[in-house]
């Protein structure tokens, strides 16, 4: 079995539930050497990234079979980090990785950072990097974009069609939407991927999207693969992802949103 775990956005609390429901299908089925994978966007929006990179930490130490990958939202975290601002030529123009539509603001302050009143921007980024543990820094910078495993790729936002791995942008993986999302025929492997956020865990026949929209409110609902069949991990335990007819038609839809 393999289980794994969308978009978290800063959620500790539905990153647990999420790992809870897995602890009870593991329990019931079998899987306790099952791997789990976490797909990016650990932080912003959510009130306690901290909270959510001191989890994974936690687990990785513990020794715990979790691989957690880097999304865009923790690629602009690790920016301003490292130095930058958190700005990305993908950003809307006038929205920065500070700005409510994008969350930072959220991750700073789950590490008690706010913005004095008439403080530069340059001096607040100081004190955020003197502040925030560089173990959370290194944790960051240590996370793989893509992650393959028994025929499938796991990464953050897709990938771009026609292309093999090894000749991927690391933009699109991070960020791509409609040439991904639109794309109809199948790629060398199942892209299990979150980014875009649907209502629930959905199988596109060429794809996976797991992405919930906990960043918006919603549940974080893990989904495991069981000999051969996907399911999502709901309240009420495994419900079985089907294509759906006209499923790229539905995604197209879903990307327009």
């Amino acid at each position: 079995m393999i289980y794994a775990i969308g978009d978290i956005h800063g959620h500790l609390d539905l990153l647990t539930e999420a790992h809870r429901r897995i602890s009870e299908d593991r329990a019931a089925h079998g899987g306790e050497a099952s791997p789990v994978v976490h797909i990016g966007d650990l932080v912003d929006r959510g009130p306690d990234a901290k909270g959510v990179i001191q989890f994974l930490i936690d687990g990785r130490d513990r020794g715990e079979d979790w691989i957690v990958l880097t999304g865009n939202h923790d690629r602009m975290f690790l920016n301003v980090l490292d130095g930058g601002d958190g700005t990305h030529e993908r950003l809307r123009k006038g929205v920065t990785w500070q700005h409510n539509v994008m969350g930072g603001r959220a991750t700073l302050e789950s590490y008690g950072l706010r913005r004095k009143f008439l403080e530069r921007e340059e001096r607040f980024l100081r004190r955020v990097r003197a502040v925030v543990p560089e173990a959370h820094a290194a944790f960051l910078r240590s996370l793989p974009l893509w992650y393959e495993l028994r025929g499938m790729i796991f990464v953050h936002a897709g990938i771009r069609p026609g292309f093999p791995m090894d000749a991927q942008d690391e933009d699109d993986l991070l960020w791509i939407r409609d040439e991904f999302l639109w794309h109809p025929g199948d790629h060398d492997k199942l892209i299990v991927h979150g980014h875009t956020p649907v209502e629930e865990p959905t199988h596109y026949g060429n794809r996976i999207n797991i992405d919930t929209g906990a960043g918006w409110g919603n549940d974080l609902v893990p989904v495991v693969l069981d000999g051969g069949s996907w399911y999502a991990l709901g309240e009420d335990g495994r419900q079985e992802l089907k294509v759906p007819k006209h499923a790229h038609r539905v995604a197209a839809i879903t990307a327009r949103q």
